[in-house]
């Protein structure tokens, strides 16, 4: 069986916590497709996300932000 991973950057436009960053991951990796998900306090608002495009979208990691109540935009790598 193929795996396929996508990743992409997700700029997350609000000033995140720590903490608020932890949980959106926790609800990112909860989704069927997303294999990882980072994030850096020196680059809070930038978050790299990697899927499987077979079972994903990009425009539901965005839905998932704001499901969030954060305003983001993907920027493509």
């Amino acid at each position: 069986m193929k795996h396929y991973m996508a990743d992409i950057t997700l700029h997350i436009d609000e000033n995140t916590t720590h903490d608020e960053r932890e949980e959106f991951k926790d609800n990112l990796l909860n989704l069927n497709g997303v294999i990882k998900a980072d994030s850096s306090d020196k680059r809070p608002h930038l978050m790299i996300i990697g899927y499987d495009p077979t079972k994903i979208n990009s425009a539901a990691l965005l839905v998932a932000a704001s499901q969030n109540g954060l305003h983001a935009e993907l920027i493509g790598l």
